[in-house]
């Protein structure tokens, strides 16, 4: 995945990690996500106790409502998708908003709406959602196959034929027989042949040779064993002497493994830079009102003239991207809604790039 070489990796701090992790025991805090433009994800999320999360049609059809209303406005391609009553798949591709945003926003709306229509109260996921970061190139089709034939394996359907027109999964999308508004389905075909024909009589192929794998772990697994690309790839490893780097929360060989997380201590020692060199919101609220020469009260309102929503979408930008300052956070400071920071997240960063802003300054 070439965007690695040229792109920034989001890590969370330890503040937003903490924020979004749910844990019982605090003392024993997971690994931050990892993320970065362009990064393909595999993610899953279980109901709390394995309980059903989709109990009825409706469920489903509100879910991939706001599914699809919250990755058109983010603009976040998703590959594949499979809703299985107690859990769900989806395959995505970080675009200008972190793919933890795109996350928060759908599981907390959805719960929200859950238990409204359910009459009920209290947590409806299983900790927070698990996501692995995917080499593209070599696990970008296995992924797709892989969730597409979830129903199947979960025995929701009798066989290959059935899942042609099933509306909870996204291989009758590929196929051409059903169709939603959020899929992207060209980069996938495209893969399978020149012509849409070809193409889905390729992928269809390519489907159902896959049903004989069976549940290939070592696509949701973790660490090694997911790294290596199962466990004939470790004994294989083991018997040549070789050892590669592995980490659970990302599919790739060990040189991809590496590559990433070398990318996230660099981003990691920025961010301590920065806040070694005094820098916080108050500083960056200052910084943007010396760059648009405006007073740092107007640049930390709630106001809508044009002027203060520049400001504070730098402001946003910044402290989101270069401190780690969680976006509901940020909603406090500012005294507006979250969809709003994350909307202004995404208009600071073209504000920055257009008129090529710096947050620290240059000194002759």
């Amino acid at each position: 995945m070439q965007v690695l070489n040229q792109r920034r990796i989001w890590a969370p701090s330890e503040e937003i990690a903490r924020a979004h992790l749910g844990l019982t025991d605090p003392s024993m805090p997971r690994k931050a996500r990892i993320d970065a433009p362009g990064a393909v994800h595999h993610i899953m999320a279980r109901g709390i106790e394995r309980r059903k999360i989709f109990r009825n049609d409706d469920d489903r059809g509100e879910f991939l409502e706001r599914l699809e209303l919250i990755l058109t406005e983010t603009q976040t391609p998703c590959y594949a998708w499979a809703l299985i009553p107690n859990h769900f798949h989806l395959l995505l591709k970080t675009g200008s908003v972190p793919i933890v945003t795109v996350m928060r926003r759908l599981m907390s709306g959805y719960a929200q709406s859950f238990n409204r229509r359910h009459r009920r109260h209290g947590h409806l996921f299983q900790n927070r959602y698990k996501s692995i970061l995917c080499q593209e190139d070599t696990y970008l089709m296995e992924l797709v196959r892989y969730i597409h034939l979830n129903p199947l394996r979960a025995k929701l359907l009798p066989d290959l034929r059935r899942m042609n027109t099933y509306p909870y999964c996204g291989h009758g999308v590929l196929l051409g027989k059903r169709q939603n508004g959020f899929q992207d389905t060209k980069t996938v075909l495209i893969q399978f042949g020149a012509t849409i024909e070809t193409a889905r009589a390729g992928y269809r192929a390519y489907v159902k040779k896959g049903i004989a794998k069976g549940r290939r772990p070592e696509l949701s697994g973790g660490g090694l064993v997911r790294s290596a690309g199962g466990w004939s790839a470790v004994k294989m490893l083991r018997k040549s002497g070789l050892f590669q780097k592995t980490d659970q929360r990302i599919l790739g060989d060990g040189d991809f493994v590496e590559q990433v997380l070398r990318h996230i201590d660099e981003r990691l020692e920025s961010t301590y830079e920065l806040r070694m060199q005094g820098y916080d919101f108050d500083k960056i609220v200052q910084r943007v009102a010396e760059l648009l020469d405006m007073p740092a009260e107007e640049v930390a309102s709630a106001g809508k003239r044009r002027s203060v929503v520049k400001a504070r979408s730098i402001a946003c930008y910044w402290s989101h991207r270069e401190l780690g300052i969680s976006q509901t956070e940020l909603a406090r400071k500012f005294g507006v809604s979250q969809p709003a920071v994350c909307a202004a997240v995404q208009n600071g960063q073209k504000i920055v790039k257009e008129d090529q802003f710096k947050l620290v300054k240059d000194y002759l």
